[in-house]
């Protein structure tokens, strides 16, 4: 039986790259994915931290889904979000750890930390910033 809440999901391998980078010119849309990354579980809409509106994060979770980013589904009334990363990676290889990465090292200078480990297991290793 299908939810016919759940909006449609391109396959990663049929979208373009330039709408696959215009979804990660956004530092908001930088930040979901990143959080995800680092997630020990999908997340829901709500449990993002994000400094924006309810209905502007959701135009952002609508841009990744549609780069085929991000999948949502439902778990009773909470949408849920999970990084397509293996299927991203198969069609854009590298990409999304490497915009992982610089945006982990972005927030860790910010907060002083020196390193991050995805979900995948994958570290990535930064220098630590010297004051």
């Amino acid at each position: 039986m299908s939810d016919t809440r759940i909006p449609p999901h391109p396959d990663p391998r049929d979208v373009p790259l330039q709408q696959v980078l215009e979804a990660l010119v956004d530092p908001v849309r930088r930040s979901i994915l990143t959080q995800l990354a680092h997630a020990a579980a999908d997340v829901k809409c709500g449990g993002f931290d994000l400094d924006v509106s309810t209905s502007t994060a959701t135009h952002h979770f609508k841009v990744l889904r549609e780069a085929g980013l991000i999948r949502q589904y439902y778990v009773g009334t909470s949408r849920m979000n999970s990084l397509r990363g293996d299927e991203v990676g198969k069609a854009f290889p590298d990409l999304l750890d490497a915009v992982v990465a610089a945006e982990s090292g972005r927030r860790g200078q910010r907060r002083g930390t020196s390193s991050a480990t995805t979900r995948s297991g994958r570290s990535a290793k930064r220098t630590p910033s010297v004051a």
